[in-house]
């Protein structure tokens, strides 16, 4: 450890994040909602709204659905689509004083690939997360998650338009996560995201009818945090590459843990709805941690069980 403290970057494939704790995508924007109540500049990374071909207004309200310890949401991928992005969006991931990574998402595999490829050309642009793993749209999202050939072959097709970090982020919906990871891998993916929300539920007993009029959404928050934490460290021992680890992280120890079982970097979600000031403490607690047990670098903490 040198006298200015540990080393808190994180590399992916032949970039480098300045820290491991970014913002998760759905939960930030695209960085300037965020800007009067968050230091911009002391994030590893913004991890964007997705963005999918054509412009979505997601799903009909109500979209979101407090439950113990967590939260449903049902958004939908709402986002401006491609064009939107480039017109409306890229100036502000310009401006931003930390790396943007673009979550990509569709309802078929040509979406994903025109849009990573767009990415590609966009300076502001460090990498893409590819989101296979939304469980609140009918149409593509999860399903090409959730089948271990397909998400090989998509990763594969993107692969070949992005030169950038390539993210896949893992849905937990499935039998076993540690197989979807080898897919992604094989098809050329340079990071992990693990893990999207669980799909769930929540029914109001006076209408008799689900709250969220789709049914069922996505659980985030700290009720997922074991369920995320366990797929970190299942796929930390199929793969090879980076995994970046969310679910549930309120706090440095949250984060922690997930760097622990095997995660290189950390996502912080949920908690920015009730605390913008979570990935300022969690980075400042991870630091101290480091400090105190005299770990030199991030990668360190790996490797303990």
């Amino acid at each position: 450890m040198v006298a200015s403290g540990p080393d808190l970057s994180v590399v992916i494939a032949d970039r480098r994040l300045p820290n491991p704790v970014g913002v998760a995508s759905g939960t930030f924007g695209f960085g300037e909602e965020y800007a009067d109540l968050v230091n911009l500049a002391a994030l590893g990374a913004v991890y964007t709204k997705a963005v999918t071909p054509e412009p979505r207004a997601g799903n009909a309200p109500p979209r979101l659905a407090e439950t113990p310890a967590g939260l449903i949401n049902a958004i939908g991928l709402a986002n401006p689509g491609l064009e939107g992005f480039l017109r409306e969006k890229v100036r502000i991931l310009e401006a931003l004083p930390c790396p943007a990574i673009v979550n990509v998402a569709g309802a078929a595999e040509d979406d994903y690939v025109s849009v990573a490829e767009a990415m590609d050309t966009v300076d502001a642009v460090w990498g893409i997360e590819l989101n296979v793993s939304c469980p609140n749209v009918d149409h593509g999202g999860m399903a090409f998650g959730t089948d271990p050939a397909v998400l090989e072959g998509l990763t594969r097709r993107v692969r070949d338009v992005c030169r950038k970090p390539l993210i896949v982020k893992l849905s937990p919906n499935v039998t076993d996560i540690a197989e979807t990871a080898r897919a992604a891998e094989a098809g050329g993916a340079d990071a992990l995201s693990c893990i999207n929300t669980l799909t769930g539920m929540k029914v109001d007993i006076q209408s008799r009818r689900p709250v969220i009029p789709r049914g069922t959404g996505g659980l985030s928050g700290p009720a997922i945090r074991p369920v995320g934490v366990a797929a970190v460290w299942r796929v930390s021992k199929a793969v090879g590459i980076p995994i970046v680890g969310l679910g549930g992280i309120t706090s440095a120890d949250d984060a922690l843990e997930y760097l622990l079982a095997g995660a290189s970097a950390v996502q912080v979600g949920t908690a920015l709805f009730s605390d913008p000031s979570v990935p300022e403490r969690v980075l400042e607690g991870i630091r101290s941690y480091m400090v105190r047990e005299r770990i030199p670098a991030i990668g360190d903490l790996h490797g303990y069980f």
